[in-house]
């Protein structure tokens, strides 16, 4: 429980860092386009049952394979689409992380 409650708040305070360094002059508007990326965890509904401890989002879900990752890299090269590919790149970087520390 303590892992997934570290897990949801690293999910709001790393995209405010972030955006402070990327977006430093509009930081909070660059952190809520980042949090709203958070909607890619819907397709965590497709998966029976839909919370799984243990069980890693990547790979698991659609939003969270391979393609999508590189999908979202090219999101990040785009000036205009900046901010939502860094922070969908962000979210699967702190799932990779909940699924190393899931292994402990």
């Amino acid at each position: 429980m303590l892992r997934f409650a570290l897990h949801l708040v690293l999910h709001v305070v790393a995209p405010a860092a972030l955006a402070r360094v990327v977006a430093p002059r509009r930081w909070v508007c660059g952190w809520l386009v980042m949090l709203a990326t958070m909607v890619v965890d819907l397709d965590h509904l497709l998966a029976h049952p839909v919370l799984d401890p243990q069980r890693c989002s990547l790979g698991f879900h659609p939003l969270h394979s391979p393609w999508a990752i590189v999908a979202y890299a090219l999101l990040a090269a785009l000036p205009r689409t900046r901010l939502v590919g860094l922070g969908l790149l962000l979210h699967m970087a702190l799932d990779a992380l909940d699924c190393v520390l899931q292994r402990c």
